[in-house]
């Protein structure tokens, strides 16, 4: 069995009747430990963690879990053409749709409500609409059909996209699995870009929305990004919007063999879990949230709307409004 299947092998809400039972086992530990210890300083204390971790794991499970924000970015370029200044995109990540089962599953239909309401330019789709498998998808097609933009939706693979986290996936699978998937975003009508690129025209003048495959850091998720036959054909003097999962490909990738202007992303969930600016995520990916600049070249990462585990602290989750404005 594959190492990397372990966090997905189990049912989304397995996760949290697990911490359930741990959480009910430290609480009668404590409450059997009070009758045969004196030292009440110490209970005391480890009293107020007890419940500090019943908190956070009651709000984040049930509560934060269903937070959406909308968050809007304002961003002006110099080399953005006349034409698309006030130029509007919305951009959702992550939609797990496995994990948004029950009552989840109105936070999928407040998500795709709140994009439509936005009437964006363009809609954008950063990857991970499935845990593992494509059947996953199947009930929720028609909702995600009603997404709408007067320039279309675009879209890229996450890793949870292909058959990674299945159980010794074989070539069969990898062929029926990765083709179901991809067959979906064709499906909904969507213009799924796996290393091409297209371009958005107003008049004379166009934006490049190009779509790099996955392309994380080889060894723990898959790195199939080419960058060369995304961007093949685009001109140095493109303004170029750059689609890629794993944000860790913008400083490995993207900036040193690119001149995008704009790359969007997701993949970290925003740690799922932060406690005054620190997450999980810090951990693994120096960019796991919000915006990021290096002089006038940026990268948004999503929180996202979902993940494998059904729970969000300080970090809700999202659609971002993305408006782009020529200089003055």
């Amino acid at each position: 069995m594959n190492n990397i299947n372990l966090i997905i092998l189990l049912d989304p809400d397995t996760y949290i009747y697990i911490v359930w039972g741990v959480l009910l086992l430290l609480t009668t530990f404590w409450g059997l430990s009070w009758f045969f210890t004196k030292r009440r300083k110490l209970m005391y204390g480890l009293l107020a963690v007890i419940l500090l971790v019943w908190g956070i794991f009651l709000y984040g499970s049930y509560i934060g879990v269903n937070q959406l924000e909308v968050k809007r970015v304002e961003l002006a370029f110099d080399d953005l053409p006349v034409a698309f200044d006030g130029y509007k995109i919305v951009q959702f990540s992550d939609v797990h749709t496995a994990t948004m089962r029950g009552w989840r599953h109105q936070l999928l239909e407040r998500a795709i409500d709140s994009i439509n309401v936005q009437q964006a330019d363009l809609v954008v789709f950063t990857g991970d609409m499935q845990n593992k498998e494509p059947d996953e998808v199947f009930p929720d097609t028609a909702l995600l059909a009603t997404i709408k933009a007067k320039d279309g939706v675009y879209s890229v693979m996450g890793n949870h996209d292909y058959t990674m986290y299945l159980d010794n996936p074989t070539d069969y699978d990898e062929y029926t699995n990765t083709g179901l998937r991809m067959g979906i975003d064709y499906d909904l009508g969507w213009h799924l870009m796996v290393n091409q690129h297209y371009r958005i025209r107003r008049g004379k003048q166009n934006i490049v929305i190009a779509g790099m495959d996955m392309d994380g850091d080889g060894i723990r998720f898959p790195q199939q990004g080419d960058i060369s036959m995304t961007l093949n054909g685009v001109r140095r003097s493109d303004f170029v919007v750059m689609l890629e999962h794993d944000p860790s490909s913008w400083k490995r990738k993207i900036l040193p063999h690119s001149h995008c202007q704009l790359t969007l992303s997701g993949h970290t969930h925003g740690g799922q879990f932060s406690l005054f600016g620190w997450s999980m995520a810090n951990l693994r990916y120096k960019e796991n949230s919000g915006l990021y600049n290096i002089g006038d070249r940026y990268l948004y990462v999503s929180n996202g709307l979902s993940g494998v585990v059904p729970f969000r602290f300080g970090a809700s989750p999202e659609i971002t409004v993305i408006t782009l404005h020529k200089k003055k």
